[in-house]
């Protein structure tokens, strides 16, 4: 596991183990990432602890069906990176949207990260318009 302090190779690795470990949209194995007291907001919730953060993945991916996602390193610091992010994924009726926005992630000495700060935005787009199936 990357730890900090981190530098440019390690802020970028990181990015690219969260995309692939999120793209597996398996809650049990994201939320290992994470510290078992980890603070997450996403959009307009405040989760607490693994538990929490493992029950809102289970939601999320029952309703953003075929997720894939591409995260791309923004910024870091050594125990701090920010990245931009998109997403695609349908809902139940075939509806197709792209999510997109920016998170800022704080690190425990251990590499699981401690605080997660997302802000996202959705689009309504047409199936002809996915970049990232």
């Amino acid at each position: 596991m990357l730890k900090p302090p981190f530098d440019l190779v390690a802020a970028q690795s990181k990015v690219q183990v969260a995309q692939d470990l999120w793209n597996t949209r398996d809650p049990a194995k994201v939320v290992q990432a994470y510290t078992l007291d980890s603070q997450w907001r996403n959009r307009h919730l405040f989760l607490k602890g693994r538990d929490e953060i493992e029950a809102f993945l289970h939601r999320k991916w029952e309703r953003e069906l075929d997720y894939r996602l591409r995260k791309e390193l923004f910024l870091f610091s050594a125990d701090r990176i920010a990245v931009q992010f998109a997403y695609e994924w349908h809902d139940a009726s075939g509806n197709w949207f792209r999510s997109h926005g920016l998170e800022h992630w704080e690190f425990a000495s251990s590499g699981l990260m401690s605080r997660r700060t997302a802000s996202i935005n959705d689009v309504a787009i047409q199936p002809d318009e996915r970049q990232l199936s």
